[in-house]
Order: structure tokens, then sequence, then C-alpha cells
């Protein structure tokens, strides 16, 4: 069965929306075992579609072509699928009500091929889903369960994932195994296809386990948890409390951590000291010290993480100072330089980075630094001055 989205707008090529409907319908198909092929995007005109859709035609057998259907002049794709098949087919289509909208979809049997059509407002397409899939996986020969299975790495850059798991990462075969990195973190996403969950579950441990062998510590999270999630986690079990100091994040570490439900149990208190005045007024670093080492400086985030804890009163203080760029830089101190401390009732740990990347991409890596120094202590605690 190969299947083609087609999506219909102007806005969509003009880059004005992003197209959502297709990874929608892509991942809706993927939980009933149906993988889909092809993925177009096509502006609102008809001899453009009709040029699509016929191309799709010859290579697919079942197009879903979502937008361009309702009563605006833009509205092009019933008229152009009427071009493509006759009158008659349309008026012999099933008809998908819209429960949040006005325009029906609609599914066309043609020539052996199949032709869905949806409107191309997200809310409406997706009340259309269910009996979509339905349909679909009546048409299914062989019965098929793909289950995905997303491992998250942090503190390794995507080069060195790729070397570790050398011999591992596949392209094609069963299971597919591909990495996909993100600014702060890099994803592993394993694919298994199989005839029962069972059978598909099974493949993916095997995957999973030889991965986590390679990777070990690095695997903070799977699936949809997140790094501030696992934190908050951790926490939580562990029932301690953390405070922050932040600088060059300007509070960003802080928001991902009271992102998370329920974090009031665990998060006390979050500064954002960043003037040199605020670092010795609220954390009280003496302003000579400051000024001898400056602020970018393992002797200050060590000061910050210690007078933040102490402060809260917290289990734990964790403090970020660095230059998130594009101006502050020296000869000695470069853009993307960012020390980073954790103050326990053991010690304190601080440790330098060295990130690359604009001011945004800076201020995520610090982020993604200091969470993951928080996660690797309470998972196995490190060694502490």
């Amino acid at each position: 069965m190969f299947i083609e989205i087609i999506t219909v707008g102007n806005e969509i090529l003009a880059g004005q929306t992003i197209d959502t409907n297709s990874a929608y319908i892509s991942s809706e198909l993927r939980k009933i075992g149906i993988a889909v092929h092809y993925h177009t995007v096509v502006g609102d005109r008809p001899e453009r579609l009709l040029s699509v859709l016929k191309k799709a035609l010859f290579r697919t057998d079942i197009i879903i072509a979502t937008g361009g259907l309702g009563p605006t002049v833009d509205d092009v794709t019933l008229e152009t699928v009427s071009r493509l098949t006759d009158k008659k087919t349309i008026q012999q289509a099933k008809l998908l009500k819209n429960k949040v909208g006005t325009a029906p979809g609609l599914i066309i049997s043609w020539q052996k091929k199949t032709l869905i059509v949806l409107p191309g407002v997200p809310k409406e397409m997706a009340s259309m889903m269910p009996e979509v899939t339905k349909y679909l996986k009546k048409k299914q020969k062989n019965k098929t369960i793909i289950k995905t299975r997303i491992i998250k790495i942090t503190g390794l850059a995507e080069r060195i994932v790729s070397r570790r798991l050398k011999g591992i990462l596949k392209i094609k075969g069963n299971p597919l195994i591909g990495i996909y990195p993100h600014t702060n973190y890099v994803d592993l996403k394993i694919n298994a296809k199989a005839g029962s969950k069972e059978k598909a579950g099974q493949l993916i441990k095997q995957a999973e386990k030889k991965i986590t062998q390679r990777l070990g510590i690095f695997i903070f999270a799977k699936d949809e948890q997140t790094l501030e999630g696992k934190v908050g986690e951790l926490l939580r079990l562990q029932k301690r409390t953390i405070s922050l100091a932040e600088s060059c994040t300007g509070g960003l570490t802080a928001n991902r951590l009271t992102n998370i439900p329920g974090s009031s149990k665990y998060f006390k208190m979050g500064v954002i000291t960043y003037s040199n005045e605020s670092k010795a007024s609220i954390l009280k670093i003496s302003g000579p010290l400051i000024k001898k080492n400056g602020a970018v400086s393992p002797e200050v985030a060590r000061l910050m993480a210690k007078g933040i804890r102490t402060l809260a009163q917290s289990d734990l203080g964790l403090a970020l100072t660095g230059i998130a760029g594009p101006g502050g830089a020296t000869r000695t101190k470069p853009v993307g330089l960012v020390f980073i401390a954790l103050a326990t009732d053991e010690g304190t740990i601080c440790r330098k980075f060295n990130f690359k990347g604009d001011r945004t991409a800076i201020k995520l890596k610090a982020s993604e630094a200091g969470l993951d120094m928080v996660r690797r202590y309470l998972t196995k605690p490190c060694e502490h001055s």
C-alpha cells in the first residue's frame, strides 16, 4: 500500500503557515502500521494541483489531500479532483462529516485507486482521521504494527553519537534506527515493524539494549519525556529541593523546570543575577573577588551556587554564568564560555563549557548542561571539590 499526502495551499509554499497536517496524518497512519511514502505541497493553482494528482496516482495507491476544500475562491481541490475523475464518481464518494467546521471530507474510489480529500484546518482534518484510519485498516492486506521508541541523548555531539553507534545505525532493514540532532540534544529513533505489538516491542528492546550499552549516562530520557521532566522526577522521588542563580541564561533554566506540573514541590527559588551588583547584593559575593576573577569564572560560579543554596535553604543550588554573545568576549574569555556550578551538602561541582552558536543557542545549550549536571548528580553522584 503506497500512500502520498498532498497539502494544498499558497500560504504553506510561502512559509506563512507550517504544514502540521502531513505530520499528523503520517503519525496517525503509523499507529495502525501504515507508512507514508511521499509528502507533497502544492499551491492553490488548479493546473498545478492536477499535475501533482496525476503524478501521485501513477506512483501510489492512495492519495490523501488536505487543504483547498471549502467555500472560498482558492478552494480548488474538489473542483480539480472532479476534472481528474468525473462528477458521477464524486457523487458516489463516501462522505466524511465535519464535526467542527463546514467543509465535509470525501473518500473517492476511482480506477482501483483511492483519493481521500480532507479540509486544511487542522482541527477539522483531525476530526475526520478516525474514519480515515478505520477505512484504510480494512484495505490493509498484510496487517503490521509499527512501534517507535525515541532515545534522547545530551552531552554528546551528533558526530560522536554516530561514531559510538557505528554498526548499529541503519537507514534500512528492521528495526530502522536514525539519528536526529537538535540544538541542545540528539534524538535516536527506533522504528520496528512486525505482525504483533509483542514482536515489534521485542525488536525495540533488542536495539535499545545495544544503544544503552554504548551511550549509558548520556541517555537522559525516552519518548516524550524532557530533560527538565526527568530532573523534576528525580528531585521529587528523592524528596530534594533546588534553587537557581542564573546570569547568562537569564532565567531560561528556571523557566524550563517550572514548566513541569507539580514543580512547586521541589523548586524553591530562582534569581537572575545578571549584573555584578546583583551578584554582590543578592548572593553576597564580594565586589573585589568579582573584579579579580571576572563574573564569568569558576570562582564566581561556585559562590553563586553556594549563595543561592544558602539563601533559599534548598538541598541543591545551581548556578550558570557565561558569555552568550555576540559581544562581551575577551582574548581569554570567548563567546560561548560558560561556567556551571552545583552546590550540595557534599560540596560544590563546577564545570567549564565552550558552546558554539548564536546567543539563543548558547543560552539553550548552557541551560541543558546545567539541568544535565543535576540529573547526573541525582542519578550517580559525581566527585565533589
